[in-house]
């Protein structure tokens, strides 16, 4: 599952500087990302089955099949690893802004990733028992711990980490084949989120309540060591300045093109055809531990096409366009959780379960384009969205400018 986390826009020198102007990119990558938390979350609000080991019998079409198939290919496990790159890849950011400010480094981020941690808790609980920004506050700890690393090292410890766990995962699959590998039924699963979400505002609270704990366990395995990797790789990116000098790695970019885009597309396939075709098999765990290995490099494509189109005359536009989306990233979470919770949940609704999958994907780019307007109109007035705004102020312990005295301003703080 995609879960995902914003963060507050990274620190940016002044924006009359090429650096500030370059650092959009880095905005722009997390508004794009958002595009696609929003793409895979979406079905844990409008589909009781998703995550379950059997699919919805309402939705069997090969329309259904092909929408749900496209959705894993090309969005399932690859966008929660773009956030979780551009986490580590700010981190060094948020370093040389405690620097800049003269404050000490280790305090600073604990108390960013204990107000991190409290805002998650609070968004599991009563928003989406799956969001993963509890996840990033506590692997946020191990990254401090690893901000040392040489880039060179870091790199390497993040290699490790997703060989490591895809060959666990391989090996679970193994057992699971040899033991005769049928898929199981759904269970009692997909009936309990259907009640809950159909029924009023408490039973919808909790659900999400009650499925909280479990469900971050879930994650911890699932997503925790491919988080934790593509931290360190962000780490490393940040201490050789990828987005700041993106012309020093055009080797880099080619061979990410030439050998991950094709190999990242392949494990993608076999993942999204086993997600869609054989739910709760064998083979989809052993898709999922080739996707362990394989969905970083189509997460990378997808970083290094998105600096070659940020560099063209139109690519800019877009690169201006999803920057204050970036910017806002943390909010823009939120409310998501919130929108869809309002749509398809108690909450609001509850049309969980009454939309055909094509249907579903048709809502994604109208709640994304009003949340790219909704961003640049805020950002008019306001330095930071309102949950950047708070977080930033447990970071520093103090209460940061909260509108805009001057000309807007699309870069970091």
């Amino acid at each position: 599952m995609n879960r995902i986390p914003g963060t507050e826009a990274p620190a940016a020198p002044s924006p009359a500087g090429p650096a500030a102007v370059r650092l959009l990119n880095v905005d722009a990558l997390r508004g794009f990302a958002l595009l696609g938390i929003l793409t895979v979350n979406i079905w844990a609000f409008a589909d009781p089955y998703y995550a379950a080991t059997a699919g919805n019998p309402a939705h069997g079409s090969p329309l259904d099949h092909a929408v749900r198939f496209l959705v894993s290919v090309f969005f399932e496990t690859k966008f929660y690893l773009l956030f979780s790159f551009l986490f580590g890849y700010s981190f060094t950011l948020q370093m040389s802004a405690a620097e800049r400010a003269g404050a000490s480094f280790r305090p600073r981020m604990l108390r960013r990733q204990a107000g991190l941690l409290g805002i998650g808790l609070l968004h599991g609980a009563l928003l989406f028992h799956g969001e993963i920004l509890t996840l990033y506050a506590v692997l946020g700890l191990v990254l401090l711990a690893c901000r040392g690393l040489a880039p060179r090292r870091a790199a390497g410890t993040a290699v490790t980490l997703l060989g490591v766990s895809g060959g666990l995962w391989l090996l679970l699959g193994i057992a699971d084949l040899a033991d005769g590998g049928a898929s199981p039924g759904a269970g009692s699963g997909p009936a309990e989120k259907l009640a809950a979400f159909s029924g009023d505002a408490a039973a919808t609270a909790g659900y999400h309540a009650g499925h909280f704990a479990e469900t971050f366990g879930a994650l911890v395995l699932i997503q925790g060591a491919s988080s934790l990797a593509m931290f360190l790789l962000g780490l490393a990116a940040g201490r050789v300045r990828l987005f700041a000098e993106p012309d020093a790695h055009r080797a880099l970019f080619r061979r990410i093109l030439r050998t991950g885009l094709p190999l990242g597309l392949a494990g993608a396939a076999f993942y999204g055809w086993s997600a869609v075709y054989r739910q709760g098999s064998a083979l989809e765990t052993l898709a999922f531990a080739v996707s362990q290995v394989t969905a970083p490099l189509l997460t990378a494509s997808y970083v290094v096409l998105g600096l070659a189109l940020f560099r063209t005359a139109r690519g800019a536009a877009v690169e201006r366009a999803l920057a204050p989306l970036g910017k806002t990233a943390l909010s823009a979470y939120l409310l998501q959780s919130l929108t869809l919770g309002v749509l398809f949940t108690g909450y609001g609704f509850g049309l969980i379960d009454r939309m055909a999958p094509l249907a579903v994907a048709a809502v994604v780019p109208g709640i994304f384009l009003a949340q790219l307007l909704l961003a640049r109109w805020w950002l008019r007035g306001h330095r930071y969205g309102p949950a950047e705004w708070l977080l930033r102020a447990v970071t520093v312990a103090g209460l940061p400018q909260w509108r805009k005295q001057n000309a807007p301003n699309l870069q970091g703080p």
